[in-house]
């Protein structure tokens, strides 16, 4: 199911929040009511961290991870670096990245299979990418847009992209990531998808401008309304497209 929610009286939650599979990040010095709707739904099934990057709040939007790994700028400080590999769980790794597009979450959409990125990223960062998420990368575009990051929201049951996708485009990229996608919206007609929305195999966060149709369209794309908390659903990636 998608849960609507704020962080103080912003309905950006994808800005403040980090949500896959393994683990949820949350930034630090927030409202508490914002923690307990992420750790009433996840608290059973991952570990939900509070956690700032460089003393910065906007965690979602300078990070990127999946159940394999987590990516960090290399502003982050040694300090909260040692608290997030304290916390995050064993199996997953954490790599700062050397680059001068520093907000990862901007330039990266990724599942626990494939990384969508940003064309200019170093050959080196794509490597790290490669290595550390676990995950074959591409290098592409999103309806005309480089931040594909921001304006796709991938799992391993589907994805959400910009509204003005072609269908042509929307079919490649289907195919590329052997899941299906679907184009909409968040927050009320915003096409910055990532930025309003947080979702994992089994549940999603999202504004609450977020409109019911919105919300009905996030609940089918991924199959929340099938999925099992915490059973990652990645045994079904293979054959989603015969049964789209």
């Amino acid at each position: 199911m998608a849960t609507r929610t704020q962080f103080e009286n912003s309905n950006e939650i994808g800005v403040f929040t980090k949500l896959t599979n393994a683990y949820c990040l949350v930034a630090d010095n927030g409202p508490d009511n914002f923690y307990s709707v992420f750790e009433s739904e996840l608290y059973n099934h991952i570990p939900v961290i509070r956690t700032s990057i460089a003393g910065t709040r906007i965690i979602g939007r300078i990070t990127c991870g999946n159940s394999n790994g987590l990516l960090v700028p290399n502003i982050i400080s040694d300090k909260e670096l040692q608290a997030l590999k304290d916390s995050l769980p064993e199996k997953v790794k954490i790599k700062k990245i050397e680059d001068r597009l520093s907000a990862l979450g901007n330039v990266i959409a990724c599942n626990d299979y494939v990384a969508l990125i940003h064309p200019d990223l170093d050959k080196e960062t794509e490597e790290v990418i490669e290595n550390t998420l676990e995950v074959e990368v591409f290098r592409t575009m999103v309806a005309g847009n480089v931040l594909s990051g921001s304006y796709c929201v991938l799992t391993n049951l589907g994805g959400l992209v910009h509204p003005l996708v072609k269908i042509e485009e929307l079919d490649e990229l289907s195919a590329l990531l052997q899941v299906p996608l679907c184009a909409g919206t968040i927050n009320r007609g915003s096409d910055v998808i990532a930025a309003g929305l947080v979702v994992n195999d089994w549940c999603a966060f999202c504004g609450v401008d977020t409109t019911s149709t919105e919300i009905s369209v996030i609940e089918n794309i991924f199959r929340l309304n099938e999925a099992k908390g915490g059973n990652g659903g990645s045994g079904l990636r293979f054959d989603l497209m015969d049964t789209y």
